[in-house]
C-alpha cells in the first residue's frame, strides 16, 4: 500500500472523490498575498524539481480551506503549511478535515479524554497545573507531527501508517505523552512548568526514522484498548469529508464530559458471547436499590452511589467488593469479566450527579479506564425495548421507571420547609425558613465538564460582600431567608488555583481563640470530586482550609466568607449531610446569589445551627 493511500484510509477520506472538484477557483480572499508568499518560502526550503506544480496545489489547498470557514493565519506556515507539505501526495482525494485545531478546540478536548482513559495519573498532574492538551499538543495535530518531526521520519510513517483503528494523532500524542512521562514524571513536582511544557511539546522532536516502527505498534495497542465508540462518534464530526456544522449536542458531550463516553450499542455487544477481543467492560451499576431490582443488565454489577454520601465506609468496602469481583470475573474468563469499567445511571439528572460524584471518586484515585455509557439505563431500555424480557434481568414493566414513569415519583425529593416561630429556638430543623422566590435555580450540573476535572477547583474573581457593606433592610417584610430543604442543585463555581492559597498549620488554626465553632468536612466539588476540608467560624467570617495531601498537617485557605454574605443554606432531604452554602447580596428587594459551595459535613444538624446562630448575631447587629 503506498503512503499516500494508507494517510486517505487512516484520514477516513478514501475513495470519497475529489474534493477539490467543488473548489470555484477563485484566489481572491484578503489574505491571498501573504497566503501565496507563505506558500513559496516553504516549498522553497524543499528545493524540489516541479516547485511550481507544488506551489499550485499548496495554494489551492488552503484557499480551499475557506469553505470550511476556516480563517488563516501565517503562523500556521511553521506548522499547518509544514504538515500539508509532509504529506501531501496529489490533489485528488485530498481533503482538509474540520480540526478546528486552535485553542481550546473540540480536537483537544478529545485529546484529554483519551489520555485521561489510558494515563488518568498523567492527565491528573497535567490538569492540577492547568497545563491543557492545547498548550503542547496543538502543533502536533494541526500538522500531524509534521512540524515538530524531521522530513525522514515523516517518510517513514507513511510506510507503517495502514491501519484504520483510529485517529493516529491522538494516539500518536498519547505514546508520546506516556513516554514523556516516563522520563520526567518523577522530576515533576519540582520541575519549572514552562519547561516541562516546552519539553513536552518539543519531545516528537527527538525521533529517529528507526523509532517510527515501535511508536506505531504503540498506537496499536492503544487502539486495541480504546473504546471504537470514540472513532465512530467523534472522528467523523472533526475529521470527516461533511462540510456541514458539527452538531451542538456533539460540542456538550466533548467539552463537558467528564470522562469518556462509550455508546450503550457498543456497551451491550461488548457483553455478548463471542463478541471478539475488542475492548472487554465490568459494568458498574449505580442506581438506586430499587431501580436496580427492577431491571438490569446481566453482566452488571450494582453499586448505589447515595452510598457515596450515606455511608462512606460501606461505600469503600463496597467498592473493593467491586474490584474482587471484577478480577474473579477476568480471570475466569467470563463475559461480564473486562479491565474497563463501565459506569451506567438511569439517565435522569436528578439521580445521576451522584453517578458522576463516584466516578470521579474512581478518576481521583488515578483507575484506568473510565468510561460511562451515555444515556445510563433509559438508553439501555430504549435499545433493547423489543426484547427486555430476555437481554434485562428481573425486568418490572410495573416497576420499571422507564416503562412507567409514574414509578419514579417517589424517588424524586419533594421540599420541606421549615419556618421559625422564634430565632433562637435550639430544634435545628426551625431555625430556618423558607426563602422568598426570588432566587430561581439552574438545573443541576454537577459535572461541570471542562477542563476542570480531576484537579482542585478554582474560584472565579467575584465580589465577595463584607460585613460592613449597606445590604437595606433585607428581613424587613420578607419570609426568614434560611431553609432546609431540596438543593436544586445550581451549578458551582470554580475556585481559584492552589498554588495562590495560603498555606497555613491545621492545628495553629484550630486552637485560634477568636475560632467560636469548626468541624471537618469533605468540600464537593463542581465536578463531584471531595477534598478534606475544615470549615472554622469566628463572630463574622466562615473559613474554609483544605488539607495538602502531600504536607500532613498543612491546609489551604479555600475561602474566606462573611457570615452576611450567607443568604441560603440548603440540603437533600434524602442525604442531609450534604450541605450548600449559597452567598449574595440583596438587589432591590431580591437576593442575588453570586456563590455557593457544598459540603459533605458528618454532623450537619449541629454544623448549620451553629453558623446559623452566629449569623443571625452579625445580621442583628447590622440592622441595629
Amino acid at each position: 500500500m503506498n503512503s499516500g493511500k494508507a494517510k486517505r484510509i487512516c484520514l477516513g477520506v478514501h475513495g470519497k472523490g475529489d474534493s477539490l472538484a467543488t473548489f470555484d477557483g477563485l484566489f481572491d480572499l484578503k489574505e491571498q498575498e501573504q497566503i501565496r508568499q507563505d506558500c513559496k518560502s516553504l516549498i522553497d526550503k524543499f528545493g524540489n524539481e516541479d516547485e511550481e506544480d507544488k506551489l499550485i496545489v499548496l495554494e489551492t489547498i488552503i484557499t480551499f480551506a475557506r469553505q470550511a470557514s476556516t480563517k488563516y493565519m501565517s503562523f500556521l506556515t511553521k506548522e499547518t503549511l509544514l504538515g500539508v507539505m509532509g504529506y501531501i501526495v496529489r490533489r485528488s482525494n485530498e481533503f482538509l478535515g474540520q480540526m478546528d485545531c486552535e485553542k481550546n478546540g473540540k480536537p483537544f478536548h478529545l485529546f484529554r479524554l483519551l489520555l485521561q482513559y489510558h494515563d488518568p495519573e498523567l492527565s491528573s498532574f497535567l490538569d492540577t497545573k492547568r497545563i491543557t492538551p492545547d498548550t503542547y499538543a496543538l502543533p502536533w495535530l494541526r500538522s500531524l507531527f509534521a512540524s515538530t518531526c524531521t522530513l525522514p521520519v515523516i517518510q517513514t510513517c507513511g510506510m507503517y501508517i495502514s491501519s484504520m483503528e483510529i485517529i493516529p494523532g491522538f494516539l500518536y500524542g498519547t505514546g508520546h505523552s506516556g513516554q514523556c512521562k516516563k522520563n520526567y514524571y518523577s522530576k515533576m513536582e519540582i520541575c519549572y512548568l514552562p519547561l516541562f511544557v516546552e519539553v513536552l511539546t518539543s519531545f516528537p522532536s527527538g525521533l529517529e526514522a528507526e523509532d517510527i516502527e515501535d511508536f506505531c505498534s504503540l498506537s496499536q495497542y492503544y487502539a486495541s484498548k480504546t473504546p471504537q465508540s470514540f472513532r465512530r462518534d467523534y472522528q467523523g464530526p472533526l475529521f470527516g469529508a461533511s462540510l456541514v456544522p458539527v452538531k451542538e449536542e456533539f460540542e456538550v458531550s466533548v467539552t463537558q464530559a467528564l470522562c469518556l463516553p462509550v455508546s450503550v450499542a457498543e456497551l451491550l455487544q461488548a457483553c455478548q458471547p463471542g463478541a471478539g477481543d475488542g475492548v472487554k467492560y465490568f459494568v458498574v451499576d449505580c442506581r438506586p436499590a430499587e431501580q436496580y431490582n427492577n431491571g438490569h443488565l446481566p453482566t452488571a454489577f450494582h453499586l448505589d452511589a447515595n452510598l457515596m454520601l450515606q455511608n462512606p465506609m460501606e461505600f469503600n468496602t463496597a467498592v473493593q467488593a467491586l474490584l474482587a469481583a471484577q478480577q474473579q470475573s477476568i480471570n475466569a474468563g467470563s463475559i461480564s469479566g473486562g479491565e474497563h469499567l463501565c459506569f451506567i445511571g438511569s439517565g435522569r439528572e436528578e439521580e445521576d450527579q451522584y453517578v458522576y460524584m463516584v466516578i470521579a471518586n474512581f478518576l481521583q484515585k488515578h483507575y484506568q479506564f473510565i468510561s460511562f455509557a451515555k444515556g445510563g439505563y433509559s438508553a439501555v431500555h430504549q435499545l433493547m425495548k423489543d426484547r427486555l424480557s430476555d437481554g434485562l434481568t428481573n425486568h418490572n414493566s410495573k416497576l420499571c421507571i422507564i416503562c412507567n414513569p409514574e414509578a419514579a415519583s417517589s424517588d424524586l425529593e419533594s421540599g420541606e420547609d421549615f419556618h421559625p416561630s422564634s430565632k433562637n429556638k435550639d430544634d435545628s430543623g426551625s431555625l430556618f425558613g423558607k426563602l422568598s422566590g426570588a432566587v430561581k435555580s439552574k438545573s443541576a450540573e454537577m459535572k461541570q465538564k471542562l477542563t476542570d476535572y480531576i484537579k482542585n477547583e478554582n474560584q472565579q474573581v467575584e465580589r465577595h460582600v463584607s460585613n460592613t457593606d449597606r445590604v437595606g433592610k433585607r428581613y424587613r417584610n420578607m419570609d426568614n431567608v434560611f431553609s432546609i430543604g431540596d438543593d436544586e442543585d445550581d451549578e458551582l463555581p470554580n475556585s481559584s488555583d492552589e498554588d495562590s492559597k495560603e498555606k497555613v498549620s491545621l492545628d495553629t488554626w484550630l486552637k485560634k481563640p477568636d475560632i467560636i465553632y469548626s468541624c471537618k468536612c469533605n468540600a464537593v466539588g463542581s465536578n463531584g470530586f471531595m477534598f478534606p476540608s475544615y470549615i472554622l467560624v469566628t463572630d463574622n467570617h466562615m473559613y474554609i482550609l483544605r488539607e495538602i495531601p502531600i504536607r500532613k498537617g498543612m491546609a489551604h485557605i479555600q475561602s474566606r466568607r462573611a457570615l452576611g454574605s450567607i443568604v441560603k443554606i440548603t440540603s437533600k432531604k434524602r442525604h442531609p449531610e450534604l450541605i450548600t452554602f449559597k452567598y449574595g447580596s440583596l438587589e432591590d428587594e431580591s437576593v442575588e446569589v453570586t456563590d455557593m459551595d457544598r459540603f459533605l459535613i458528618p454532623n450537619a444538624g449541629e454544623a448549620t445551627k451553629k453558623i446559623k446562630q452566629q449569623i443571625v448575631k452579625v445580621l442583628d447587629a447590622l440592622d441595629r
